[in-house]
Formats: structure tokens, C-alpha cells, sequence
């Protein structure tokens, strides 16, 4: 049976099953890797829109991009319009010119949050990874245990093969905000890699559950409907 991907919404989280949540059993009928269920997991190019606690990232700038791109050229120096186009070219996945005005506002607010979160993830999207992860320490730096900036740089760690680091900034986030979905999008996708499919469907449930109107539960909510389809054929078998 051949299963499609269930969606993207922001930059590759992917976790081992180590976690807080017991271990569930895989199918038990063997299956080609094609046949797997493949997990959800965020666009790497896409802005960082995820809910932190304490604070909720700006809506996406009124100005037009032709507006932008203008206003950018004639003063160099604004930061606000500096990161409200690269925000907007990580929208429209114009990752290199994205990252190039990312890192112009980080170079005049070299802390700033959302700004080296961001920068991160347009390097993360251009396959830079180490690049990606030290603006991701940096924005921890300046707001240590931030939700997205941990989720992120936990991704980052995983594309890498650190696990144990990753997971060991996953568990920390859950400890200290029980409630951040991005951790628990980034377990279930975990979960979903390693085909402990019962197990990412519960961590999506705490997704939907924590944030029904992020992007990530509505990846979540697909990913659910694909595995829970996939176990029942299982059973059925």
C-alpha cells in the first residue's frame, strides 16, 4: 500500500524515539521503504511563524515586495524593511536573496530574535547547516528557550546526525513549556521516522490540541489521517 507524504509547512524536524513517550511497536507486517508513511515536516525556506512563548511573530508586512524591494534600495539601513523583505523572500522561497537582507538586519540589530531566527532558516534552506545553527545558539543567547529557536536548531542537529543533542533540546523545551507544539510537530515526526506510528500520532494530537491554528497542526492533522489510515489497513491485514 503506498502512502504520500502527509505535508511540509516549515524546516526538516526529524527526532529519534527517544522521548518522553513510551515506544510503540512498528507494523508488524514487513513493507518496502516506499511504502512508508512519510513524516511531516517543515519547508526548510519558510519564515519562522511558529508561536514562542511570550511572544507571537509579527503578521506578514502590509508593503508589497515590488514596495519593499524599493524602499530597501534607496535606504539600506532601515532595519525594519530589511526584515520584512527577507521575511517575505522566505515566503516566496527566494532563499538567497532572503538570506543576503536577513543578514544586512542582523548586521544592524545583531540582536534581534526573529532576525537571527530567520537568517537561520535561510541558511538552514541553502544546505549551510553549520551557519544555520550558530544564529540559532545566538538567538538563544539573547532569549535562552525560545521555543522556535530551539526547534529549529534541534532540526538543524538532526539533518546532521546529532541526535542526542537534538533530543536532549527537545526534552528540555517540554520540561520547560509543556505546552509548545513546535517540540511536540518535531517528536511526532520523529516518531513517524522511525515507524513508531502510534506515537507520532499522539504527540500530533498534543499539536492540534496546544495550537488549532498553527500551520503545524494542520500538518499534524493530515499526518494523523495518513497514519491512522495506514495502522487500520495493518490491522486489517
Amino acid at each position: 500500500m503506498k502512502l504520500r507524504a502527509a505535508v511540509s509547512v516549515a524546516f526538516g524536524l526529524l527526532l529519534l524515539s527517544l522521548s518522553a513517550f513510551a515506544a510503540d511497536e512498528k507494523p508488524a507486517t514487513a513493507k518496502p521503504a516506499a511504502t512508508k508513511p512519510a513524516a511531516s515536516k517543515p519547508a526548510a525556506g519558510k519564515p519562522a511563524t511558529s508561536k514562542t512563548t511570550g511572544e507571537k511573530t509579527p503578521a506578514a508586512p502590509l508593503d508589497s515586495l515590488a514596495m519593499l524591494e524599493k524602499k530597501v534600495a534607496k535606504d539600506s539601513t532601515n532595519f525594519d524593511n530589511l526584515y520584512q523583505l527577507g521575511v517575505m523572500y522566505l515566503d516566496k522561497e527566494r532563499t538567497p536573496e532572503a538570506s543576503h537582507v536577513l543578514a544586512k538586519a542582523v548586521s544592524l540589530r545583531p540582536n534581534d530574535l526573529k532576525a537571527l531566527v530567520n537568517l537561520g532558516a535561510a541558511n538552514d534552506a541553502l544546505g549551510l547547516s553549520t551557519q544555520a545553527q550558530g544564529y540559532y545558539r545566538k538567538a538563544l543567547e539573547v532569549s535562552p528557550g525560545d521555543s522556535v529557536a530551539t526547534c529549529r536548531l534541534a532540526s538543524s542537529l538532526y539533518a546532521q546526525q546529532n541526535y542526542k543533542e537534538s533530543m536532549t533540546l527537545l526534552r528540555k523545551l517540554i520540561v520547560d513549556k509543556p505546552r509548545s507544539h513546535c517540540a511536540y510537530f518535531t517528536l511526532g515526526v520523529a516518531f513517524a521516522d522511525a515507524g513508531l506510528y502510534r506515537d507520532a500520532i499522539r504527540a500530533w494530537q498534543k499539536v492540534v490540541e496546544y495550537a488549532p491554528e498553527s500551520a503545524e497542526a494542520v500538518s499534524a492533522k493530515e499526518s494523523i489521517d495518513v497514519l491512522t489510515k495506514y495502522l487500520t489497513g495493518q490491522v486489517g491485514q
